[in-house]
């Protein structure tokens, strides 16, 4: 399964692997990545698990092609399903 996560260019750890201190440090820096891409996405509970992921993937491209700050970059992964934690 792939998985996209959206990060910012200076964030030195793993969204997938290290996601407390990733998100620690993206708040302390006061980026918000998550409530940004929550901002952008648009998604519903009603949409398929495959759905959701799609929307998610295509707001954080949209936040990257935009990417005011130019700060901002989407990280793929491949992963199992049953290991996808977020």
């Amino acid at each position: 399964m792939r998985a996209c996560m959206l990060t910012t260019l200076d964030n030195p750890y793993d969204p997938f692997t290290q996601f407390d201190d990733w998100y620690r440090y993206d708040e302390d820096n006061g980026y918000n990545t998550c409530e940004y891409l929550a901002r952008i996405c648009e998604t519903s509970d009603e949409l398929s698990e495959s759905d959701q992921n799609l929307a998610i993937e295509q707001a954080i491209d949209e936040i990257v092609e935009f990417n005011v700050t130019g700060n901002y970059k989407k990280v793929v992964k491949e992963i199992e399903a049953e290991t996808l934690n977020v």
